[in-house]
């Protein structure tokens, strides 16, 4: 049956050259995006401004997110709540993610410096297969992408490390200007949206990484959608504050065109976006982008300049 959308989840159509120009570079440079990977309904606006979120770490994830379009290992890894380290069992051993790539850093470095870019998202899948979670390549790239361009301001969008403090520390001790962990959505849907994921332990990322480096900008987003109620969204925007989270980003969730992930349950209008909005600006965040459109990186850059 064909998805009928309000008319609010309509968009503007973009200039086709300079999206051209980016996806080009990419696929030149052997980069992945999240934009491309994720499916992202703003793919076309962002390229065309010459703005891309970069995806780290290969383009298959180690979990199995039910929202999520990138493609994913058929292998689980140790992801329960609190454990210490992921592991691959016997079984696992001949399919697994791509080897990390010790040229990545500095493809995505220059990226960024063709694109001229002013503000760079940095993003990877979940690698619950490497010792350190990928924390590693995140702090090359940080501190690459700061060679090659030292007046850029850089966003990194993280998994949550399997909670371990070693990892977040890595990342946080490269001085990326944000840091982003998405709660994605909220507690009670945990075991059916995120069921390798833990929504407390999500929180004790964006909270540790403050006791870290307290000066740094803190971030999460979560999709509406998926069977939530008003009370649970608040609940959740307290949550994030009491964590120390200082920007949120509220967005629909829209099904990607793939069987296995969950089914939008409602489109929320709006009105009700722009609540939330005028509730977490109210709770003290000191930035809130609330709408339909809205993810985690669209507009990253205008959003950290109002915060």
């Amino acid at each position: 049956m064909t998805t009928i959308f309000p008319v609010w989840l309509k968009q503007k159509k973009t200039p086709l050259g300079a999206s051209l120009r980016v996806n080009n570079l990419l696929k030149q440079s052997r980069l992945h995006t999240v934009c491309q990977s994720a499916r992202c309904p703003n793919l076309g606006e962002c390229f065309s401004k010459g703005t891309a979120t970069f995806l780290i770490l290969g383009n298959t994830c180690t979990r199995h997110c039910r929202f999520c379009a990138i493609p994913a290992i058929p292998h689980k890894y140790g992801t329960s709540p609190g454990s210490v380290s992921g592991g691959i069992s016997t079984e696992d051993k001949e399919t697994t993610p791509a080897a990390v790539d010790a040229a990545e850093p500095r493809r995505v470095a220059e990226a960024c410096r063709k694109l001229n870019l002013k503000h760079i998202v940095v993003t990877s899948v979940t690698r619950d297969d490497l010792p350190d979670g990928g924390s590693g390549q995140f702090s090359k790239t940080i501190e690459t992408v700061r060679s090659y361009c030292p007046d850029v301001t850089i966003e990194v969008l993280t998994p949550d490390f399997q909670g371990q403090p070693t990892h977040i520390r890595t990342v946080i001790n490269a001085q990326p200007d944000i840091f982003n962990h998405n709660i994605e959505t909220v507690k009670r849907l945990y075991p059916e949206v995120r069921p390798e994921a833990d929504y407390q332990r999500s929180l004790d990322v964006l909270k540790y990484a403050k006791t870290i480096q307290q000066e740094i900008t803190t971030k999460s987003g979560l999709m509406l959608g998926l069977g939530e109620e008003k009370d649970e969204v608040i609940e959740t925007l307290r949550d994030l504050r009491n964590a120390g989270c200082d920007i949120v980003t509220l967005g629909q969730y829209l099904r990607p065109d793939n069987k296995k992930t969950l089914e939008v349950k409602r489109f929320v209008s709006p009105d009700e976006f722009d609540e939330y909005k005028t509730i977490g600006l109210k709770m003290g965040f000191k930035a809130v982008a609330s709408g339909p459109l809205v993810r985690s990186s669209y507009n990253a850059d205008a959003v950290f300049n109002h915060r």
